[in-house]
């Protein structure tokens, strides 16, 4: 079960921690939809300076609002459309620094600056993604990239 995450250590402990975090929620867990949405809580619950966490899925067209954290948000975004739509037509991870200045953004949450999204691809073909906003510009650093980066890679082994 769940246990409160201690904020002490490096990043990289911090993100090991949560990890460990991750893999205990998921583990035998079948269910991707509850899966999705303990990994959104967990993120929501982790990152400082967020005020979106959650996932969109791919239903062969577009993407689909599934479980997340946060104020409602946009429920279809077509492919190639804004940063969630952008990563996953690419199939790699958007990192946005001022959504302003990103061309085609879809603004859901006009309290969102900046964003990161992280394709979700099972057995190679795209499942959905990760998206996470920030009130803050330049929120999103590599560091962390990597780290949501290996979050979804662990859910991809689950899914």
């Amino acid at each position: 079960m769940f246990q409160n995450i201690s904020y002490e250590g490096t990043r990289s402990e911090q993100f090991s921690q949560v990890l460990g975090q991750l893999k205990a929620l998921i583990h035998d867990e079948p269910n991707a939809i509850a899966n999705l949405a303990n990994a959104s809580s967990l993120l929501n619950y982790f990152l400082k300076d967020i005020n979106w966490v959650g996932f969109y899925l791919y239903d062969g067209k577009e993407l689909v609002l599934g479980p997340f954290q946060g104020l409602p948000a946009c429920i279809r975004i077509p492919m190639n459309k804004g940063v969630c739509g952008t990563a996953a037509a690419e199939r790699q991870t958007v990192v946005v620094k001022d959504v302003h200045e990103f061309p085609g953004h879809i603004a859901c949450d006009a309290a969102s600056n900046s964003e990161i999204v992280i394709p979700i691809l099972k057995d190679g073909q795209l499942y959905g993604v990760l998206d996470i906003d920030s009130p803050l510009k330049d929120r999103f650093d590599s560091e962390e990239r990597e780290f949501l980066e290996q979050f979804v890679q662990v859910l991809e082994g689950q899914l």
